[in-house]
């Protein structure tokens, strides 16, 4: 079994011992950031290759703190005008998932970077972690690379 598949299997088992305290300590740490802050290195190196990351110049990383839960109708005092059908506040469900308002998050901030890909870190009560990839289009070694 190579590095890349043992650190997959660990992934895959997070109710595991090791892996839930693991994932306690970052939820911790990650909770003290700001909530979108750009980082060195992905904390998950094998899904980031997967999904596309090279370490190279051009590429770069944003860790994205979304909130978990439904959406509540932006109603003043909860007072809904109209039928009672349409009375509803708090279980409002949101059309589009966490991952992809993480990425559009990073990309209004990024204007001049495109987003390649993100994948799931952590999550605790409050918030959904997700790592976002973005690549600089305008970078000469991105240009010179065709795969991408």
């Amino acid at each position: 079994m190579g590095g890349t598949s043992f650190i997959n299997e660990i992934w895959r088992k997070k109710q595991s011992d090791i892996m839930s305290f693991l994932l306690q300590i970052r939820a911790w740490e990650y909770r003290h950031f700001s909530t979108i802050s750009r980082i060195k290195k992905p904390s998950r190196p094998e899904k980031a290759k997967r999904l596309g990351y090279k370490s190279k110049q051009g590429f770069i990383i944003y860790r994205v703190r979304v909130r978990r839960g439904d959406r509540k109708k932006p109603v003043p005092k909860g007072i809904t005008s109209g039928k009672p059908k349409r009375h509803g506040i708090n279980q409002m469900k949101f059309k589009r998932n966490k991952k992809s308002v993480a990425e559009e998050r990073v990309g209004k901030i990024c204007r001049n970077l495109r987003v390649l890909n993100s994948y799931w870190i952590n999550q605790d009560s409050f918030f959904k972690y997700f790592e976002i990839i973005l690549v600089d289009p305008n970078h000469k070694n991105i240009r010179r690379m065709f795969s991408i």
